[in-house]
C-alpha cells in the first residue's frame, strides 16, 4: 500500500502565527506547524503538503485538487470556519476523511466562533489544544487512512 498523503490546509491570517494575537494562538509560526504536521505524519509512514491561504477560492481549489492527490485532509480555515458553507461543500464534495482543528478554544471565544460549518462533516474536530492539535490531526487522520480497506484505495 502507498503512503497515504495528507493535505494541510490552514485558512486566512494563519500565515501571521507567531506574531498575532501570541496570547491566544503562542509563539509558533506556520513554518513551526507545517514542521510539526509533516514530522507526526511521517512517524505514520504518511507524507504532508501544506498551503495557506487568506483566499476562500483558493482554499476551495485545494480541496478540489484533494481528489486526486491526497487522500485526507487536515483543515484550520481560521475565520472561514465560521462563515463558509463553500469550503463545508468543496470538503463533502472530495469525499476525503477531514480533521478539522483549531489552536484555541473557540467555544471560550467569542459567539460568533461558536459555530462551525465544517465540524458537521468533519471525521474529527481538534480545539484549543495550542499547535499540537495538527499532530492530534494527523495522528488520527494517519491511523484512520491506515486502517482503509485495499478497495477504498482509489486511483487517485
Amino acid at each position: 500500500m502507498a503512503p497515504a498523503r495528507i493535505l494541510l490546509i490552514n485558512g486566512p491570517n494563519l500565515n501571521l502565527l507567531g506574531s498575532r494575537e501570541p496570547a491566544v494562538y503562542g509563539t509558533a509560526t506556520l513554518d513551526d506547524v507545517v514542521r510539526l504536521a509533516s514530522d507526526a505524519a511521517e512517524a505514520h509512514g504518511c507524507t504532508t503538503t501544506a498551503m495557506q491561504s487568506n483566499h476562500e477560492g483558493t482554499i476551495i481549489d485545494a480541496i478540489h485538487a484533494a481528489r486526486t492527490t491526497a487522500d485526507g485532509i487536515v483543515i484550520n480555515a481560521g475565520a472561514l470556519t465560521h462563515t463558509s458553507i463553500a469550503i463545508r461543500d468543496a470538503l463533502v464534495g472530495v469525499g476525503l476523511p477531514v480533521v478539522e482543528v483549531h489552536i484555541s478554544n473557540v467555544h471560550r471565544r467569542e459567539e460568533f466562533r461558536h459555530h462551525s460549518y465544517l465540524s458537521a462533516v468533519a471525521d474529527a474536530v481538534i480545539v484549543g489544544a495550542g499547535v499540537d492539535g495538527y499532530r492530534l490531526a494527523i495522528d488520527h487522520l494517519a491511523r484512520k487512512l491506515q486502517t482503509r480497506q485495499p478497495h477504498e484505495e482509489s486511483g487517485r
